[in-house]
C-alpha cells in the first residue's frame, strides 16, 4: 500500500484558504480546488491522513460532474496538469485537483434524504419529523423514505451542520430560490440514486452545494457524491432497523469511539491498519461507481 498522505499543499504567490480536506487557490476568476489526504472525524482533523483519499474524492466528483452535466450544470472547467498556470502545475496534484469557475456561492447545504439514518434518525426518535418535515409513524433505523426529502442545513459559528427547515432557509436565501435548490437537488440525487443502484450501491442521503454563475444561473460546486459527502451502504448488505456497512470514514469513526476519543483536538495518530482499511473503502466506493480501476492504487 502506498504510504504517504498528502496533508498540505503550496502555491506560493495565490491567496490560499484550506478546509478540513481541501486547499484552495484563488486565481482571479478561477479557483483552484486541492483534495488533500487529511481525514476529519466527529469534526477533528486527524494528524495523518488516508493515502489518496483526495484523488478518489476528486475522481467520483469528475465521475458525476461529466455523468450528470445535462441535469446540473456544474462548475468545473479543467482537471488536467497543462491548465493550471506553470508554477502550480505539480505531481503531487494529479488527479486530485480542480479547477473551477468562481462562483457566488449560496450559504445553504443542500441535504437530499432517501433513507432514515444519523442526524435524521436521531431527530425522527424525538418528533417523527426531519427539518419540520413529518414522516410516517414506525419506521426503523436505515429505512427507506416514501419520497426523498429535502432537509437544508447550515454551518453554525463552531464549524457544524446544523439542521434548519425550509422555512428558515427562505428566510436566508428567499423562498424562490430554496424552491430551485429544492428541486435541483432532489433530481440530482434520484438520478444519481437509481445509477448507484444499477452498481449495488445505495445513495442513503448526500449533500450538494450550489453556487450562481456570472450569469445568475444555478450551478453544482464543491464535491459531488463523495463517501464524504454521502452514506453509501452496498445494497447486498442492507437491512432496516441497524446501522449500516459503509463505503466511507467508517472505520476511524469506529476506532475512535473504541479509543474513548473526547472528539476534541488534538486527534490520535490513526493507527496503519485503519488507514489501510479506509483507504480501501473508498477505492472500492470509486470502482463499484465507476465501474473503473483506481489508476492510482
Amino acid at each position: 500500500m502506498k504510504s504517504t498522505a498528502l496533508l498540505t499543499t503550496s502555491g506560493p504567490g495565490y491567496p490560499k484558504r484550506s478546509g478540513k480536506v481541501r486547499d484552495i487557490y484563488d486565481l482571479g476568476r478561477q479557483l483552484l480546488i486541492v483534495a488533500t489526504d487529511r481525514i476529519s472525524a466527529y469534526d477533528v482533523v486527524m494528524p495523518n491522513g488516508i493515502p489518496d483519499k483526495g484523488r478518489v474524492l476528486t475522481q467520483i466528483s469528475l465521475f458525476w460532474f461529466a455523468k450528470l452535466a445535462d441535469l446540473a450544470p456544474h462548475h468545473l472547467i479543467s482537471s488536467a496538469l497543462q491548465d493550471l498556470p506553470a508554477d502550480l502545475r505539480s505531481s503531487e496534484l494529479d488527479g486530485r485537483f480542480m479547477l473551477v469557475k468562481s462562483c457566488e456561492v449560496i450559504p445553504i447545504e443542500c441535504v437530499v434524504r432517501g433513507y432514515l439514518a444519523g442526524s435524521g434518525w436521531r431527530e425522527y426518535q424525538k418528533s417523527q419529523s426531519v427539518c419540520g418535515i413529518v414522516l410516517p409513524s414506525g419506521l426503523k433505523r436505515s429505512a427507506k423514505l416514501p419520497a426523498p426529502i429535502f432537509t437544508p442545513a447550515t454551518k453554525a459559528a463552531s464549524g457544524h451542520d446544523e439542521n434548519i427547515s425550509q422555512d428558515t432557509a427562505a428566510e436566508q436565501v428567499g423562498a424562490d430560490t430554496v424552491a430551485e435548490l429544492r428541486d435541483r437537488s432532489i433530481a440530482v440525487y434520484n438520478a444519481a440514486a437509481e445509477y448507484a443502484a444499477e452498481r449495488g450501491v445505495i445513495i442513503a442521503d448526500t449533500k450538494f452545494e450550489w453556487g450562481r454563475d456570472e450569469n445568475g444561473d444555478l450551478i453544482l460546486i464543491d464535491e459531488v457524491l463523495t463517501p464524504d459527502s454521502s452514506r453509501f451502504w452496498p445494497a447486498d448488505q442492507y437491512r432496516t432497523g441497524r446501522d449500516q456497512p459503509s463505503f466511507d470514514k467508517q472505520f476511524v469513526r469506529n476506532w475512535l469511539d473504541k479509543m474513548k476519543f473526547n472528539r476534541r483536538p488534538p486527534a490520535p495518530v490513526l493507527p496503519g491498519d485503519i488507514v489501510q482499511k479506509t483507504r480501501q473503502k473508498y477505492i472500492e466506493a470509486y470502482t463499484l461507481l465507476t465501474g473503473q480501476s483506481f489508476a492510482w492504487a
